[in-house]
């Protein structure tokens, strides 16, 4: 983003239903897969409700919508009523101890439960961004090609520029990841990396001189953290990594609508600022964790503010971007790629087509999209 490329669908977020209240630590899916359930404040299994058929197996974003609901109609558990009850206390101690080791653990320490006497509470988190940087099926970062008018004209490569994994959006994910897909993404196009480095270099071939002052520009901006409480500011990152979680967990969190997305457009446009008046104390080069975490900050803010934006244009649903005042998928108008571009303050959204081929129609035909029935 820094070097004017843009993240591609940013506004696809996808939330664990199942993420520890307060700690926000995963309990695997395996916990439903094992026969575990999620009770509200009446201790009814709601998700027979939302999903006859797969009921608590129902993908993330189903449940966690479902979950947002039950807690938005009053019924979800504990003092504020705002987070959600995942049983594993009608299982025997045993399967739990032998199948869910990790799990019993993590809810002793986060939560204080002992999962075979208590439920535990959980609330849907975020978990994986479908988004990221635009790359062709071989790993290959792409930079799109527009015209005067902002009109698509090409995609083209970035020679050397590779990405694979999360980073990266190819994007065999589309608007909503399945499960285990991740680790699949990461292996199928990490080798097609690889495979694609070695089938365009040689092996100690000669390569571009560096400018003379290479890596000065990042070394400015780390000094220009480091010293910033010497320049004036005046903010803790963490008042301002706060107001940025405030911003994006009440405005473009499971459900979306026009004014919360409009709002949250300006409010994080406001906190991006604010970091023009950040102040690190501690100027040592040693474990200083007051600026990793400011340099974090500055690139969660990039991220919070595309994510946002690209999700503020898109009037529609799809996938995990659930807009309650578009409810439907449009693919007349929104079949497309959201390219966002950040300068430091502003983002500036784009689109480019999709494409809607696979690479051997012989082989294997495109599959048309179609709304999910449980």
């Amino acid at each position: 983003l820094r070097k004017g490329m843009s993240n591609q669908d940013n506004e696809f977020v996808q939330f664990h239903p199942t993420g520890i209240y307060g700690a926000g630590c995963l309990m695997t899916e395996g916990c439903r897969g094992e026969g575990g359930m999620l009770r509200n404040s009446e201790g009814e299994r709601f998700m027979e409700r939302y999903a006859p058929s797969a009921k608590d197996l129902a993908s993330r974003d189903v449940v966690s919508r479902a979950m947002t609901v039950e807690i938005r109609e009053g019924r979800g558990v504990g003092p504020k009523k705002d987070h959600i009850y995942l049983h594993l206390d009608h299982l025997p101690a045993d399967l739990l101890a032998e199948r869910l080791p990790g799990i019993s653990e993590t809810a002793a320490i986060f939560a204080g439960v002992d999962v075979t006497k208590e439920p535990i509470p959980v609330l849907p988190t975020v978990h994986y961004n479908m988004g990221g940087i635009p790359t062709n099926h071989y790993g290959e970062v792409i930079q799109t090609q527009f015209d005067k008018d902002g009109n698509y004209v090409a995609d083209n490569i970035v020679p050397g520029l590779f990405a694979a994994g999360e980073a990266a959006c190819a994007s065999v994910h589309g608007a909503n990841r399945l499960g285990a897909n991740s680790l699949l993404d990461i292996v199928v196009f990490g080798r097609a990396c690889a495979l694609r480095i070695a089938e365009t270099s040689t092996p100690g071939e000669t390569q571009k001189e560096l400018k003379a002052d290479a890596g000065m520009d990042s070394l400015g901006d780390l000094d220009s953290l480091r010293y910033s409480a010497e320049s004036g500011g005046t903010k803790s990152p963490s008042e301002i990594r706060s107001d940025m979680q405030s911003v994006m967990q009440e405005h473009a969190a499971v459900y979306r609508t026009e004014d919360s997305l409009k709002d949250g457009a300006v409010k994080i446009d406001d906190v991006v600022k604010s970091f023009d008046d950040v102040r690190v104390t501690d100027q040592s080069l040693i474990w200083n964790t007051d600026l990793v975490e400011t340099l974090e900050l500055k690139n969660l803010l990039a991220c919070a503010s595309t994510t946002m934006h690209g999700a503020d244009t898109r009037k529609e649903s799809r996938g995990a971007h659930a807009h309650e005042d578009y409810p439907d998928r449009d693919d007349k108008n929104w079949m497309k790629h959201t390219l966002a571009y950040f300068d430091g303050k502003k983002t500036d959204i784009k689109y480019r087509p999709i494409h809607y081929y696979t690479l051997d129609e012989d082989e294997c035909k495109t599959v048309p999209p179609k709304a999910r029935v449980y």
